[in-house]
């Protein structure tokens, strides 16, 4: 017969765990046709793989895409790397449910999360529609779909105050989980660090995750905390898959941030073994870095993040409240993650400055800052970027250890993630992490080439097969005959990433050919202007 694609005298690493194996695979209509030794029938195109690995395309279990696409579509940080599929809607910040009333409101919200976000066009109100509209997009790569809690508790709950829902907003949120479900979204994330999700109890999360439970959904989430709190708040994302009856549960970009919690991950790994050995399935995903990226806004105790951003301004603004937030974050508490304590303002660096007069102290700590400002403290610059920058301040925290990311990285139950948006290659553009270019090489070039942490099957699995499994996709994440083609072909002698923290904007080396849906998007490490990315619902 005639192929579309040939890809010829490749090793196969077929994404379960298998040894590699020398084959030619044929590809018809965006699918996997045959795996042969050799394929001697003719094809549009022939690519020939001799010295290269074939694999499946990379399925990134928690990303950020979804805040861009509105407004860039090419994904090419992230297809660059080999990802096919990205999972939206990660760490509660979904796009959607938005009630018209509540639009301003939304836009706000967005506006704070991207640069971008205050150009969003939003046409859509339910999550069904939402999907419809991505539907419309030309994209390369896939999109998995979940639903944020953020926009549920502002859309039908007490939104952004400190207070538990009453019984007909829970009854609304419930709803919106509901519709979210049933239009294709594969569940429910949370991000318990961020306003107005800090506010919200178990119970409340248990509530609206009986619903996703109802549809043999998962539940995601960035954690309540990753520090001092990171045991209890493992032991709460257990609590609420076992008593809303979900899928499993996906721990978000697992770590230990804070020096003296360091090793932690010892006993994070214990309780999701117990867990999984009780038939609870809680698994994990990871970036290999030992820096993560957030909102310096979301160093603020959590009063004063009641409200929004107008009244954290307010706040921010007011004396008597800036010796009251001071107070709070040197006063050690239980309560919620205080990135200030665990890290302090010399790991704290600010990558983004929309202020001319501090651009140049771009990728410097806050104590750094405070140095070359010539300020009293590191509190005094914390206010004042804080107030000068309205709020919105993009911070990476260097808090993590190198034993706790390779513990984690062996783990059984961990896959790759790469927390970034799937962003446009601009020098200017500076607000992101070097994972947003480099997650999937750094992986294979570092940990699998260099230091033989994991062997290239294993690395390849946790890529590409076990999210697949954890999603229920059936059809991808392995090269199998019938599968979706969503394929990688890569050196593994030259498999590297380039990005910095210095200068993340940088693709890497190594992958020469990326296929999406039987359609080669990067061709020779150039990506093409091909778009036959899908929006996956939910299989049922």
């Amino acid at each position: 017969m005639s192929y579309d694609i040939i890809i010829k005298n490749g090793k196969i690493i077929d994404g379960a765990g298998n040894p590699c194996y020398s084959a030619d695979i044929g590809i018809k209509d965006g699918i996997i046709e045959k795996i042969r030794p050799k394929l001697k029938d003719d094809a549009d195109k022939e690519i020939d793989a001799n010295g290269l690995i074939v694999c499946p395309g990379f399925i990134d279990m928690h990303t950020h895409t979804d805040f861009l696409l509105a407004i860039y579509t090419k994904m090419d940080s992230a297809i660059r790397q080999g990802i096919t599929t990205s999972v939206v809607g990660m760490c509660g910040e979904s796009m959607a449910p938005i009630p018209q009333e509540k639009l301003d409101e939304f836009k706000k919200l967005f506006s704070s999360l991207t640069p971008m976000g205050g150009d969003l066009k939003i046409t859509w109100n339910t999550y069904r529609e939402y999907l419809e509209e991505l539907d419309k997009l030309r994209i390369p790569g896939n999109i998995v779909p979940v639903v944020g809690f953020a926009p549920i508790r502002i859309a039908g709950g007490p939104g952004y105050e400190n207070r538990p829902p009453i019984p007909q907003e829970i009854k609304k949120m419930r709803s919106y989980v509901k519709e979210a479900m049933e239009a294709g979204a594969f569940g429910l994330s949370t991000g318990l660090i961020y306003a107005p999700q800090v506010f919200a109890k178990t119970e409340e999360i248990i509530e609206l995750a009986k619903v996703v439970g109802e549809y043999n959904g998962l539940y995601f989430s960035h954690i309540r905390g990753e520090g001092k709190n990171l045991i209890s708040s493992v032991k709460e994302v257990i609590k609420i898959v076992e008593k809303s009856s979900c899928a499993g549960g996906q721990i978000a970009h697992h770590k230990v941030a804070g020096k003296k919690y360091w090793g932690a991950s010892k006993e994070t790994i214990r309780l999701m073994e117990e867990a999984n050995a009780r038939g609870i399935s809680i698994t994990c995903d990871q970036y290999p870095y030992n820096r993560g990226q957030s909102g310096l806004m979301t160093s603020l105790p959590p009063w004063a993040r009641e409200g929004g951003k107008e009244k954290i301004l307010e706040r921010l603004n007011n004396p008597e409240d800036r010796e009251r937030i001071k107070k709070d974050i040197l006063t050690p508490s239980d309560e919620w993650e205080n990135w200030i304590e665990t890290s302090g303002f010399d790991h704290i660096y600010i990558t983004f400055f929309k202020n001319k007069e501090w651009k140049e102290l771009e990728g410097r700590s806050i104590s750094e800052i405070t140095k070359v400002k010539g300020k009293t403290n590191d509190f005094e610059t914390y206010f004042e970027i804080l107030i000068n920058e309205n709020a919105d301040v993009n911070i990476t925290i260097e808090s993590m250890d190198e034993e706790d990311i390779r513990r984690i990285m062996t783990s059984r139950y961990q896959m790759i993630g790469t927390d970034a948006t799937a962003s446009p290659h601009l020098p200017d553009f500076k607000i992101f992490h070097p994972r947003t270019f480099g997650t999937y090489p750094r992986l294979l070039g570092k940990y699998v080439r260099e230091e033989k942490l994991l062997t290239m099957e294993d690395a390849i699995r946790k890529m590409t097969s076990f999210p697949a499994q954890k999603l229920g996709l059936r059809d991808r994440g392995l090269v199998r005959e019938d599968n979706w083609a969503d394929i990688v072909i890569f050196n593994p002698d030259t498999i590297k990433d380039i990005a910095t923290f210095e200068n993340p904007h940088q693709f890497p080396e190594g992958i020469l050919h990326v296929i999406i849906n039987g359609v080669i998007v990067v061709e020779n490490e150039k990506q093409r202007k091909k778009y036959p990315g899908k929006v996956i619902r939910r299989p049922n």
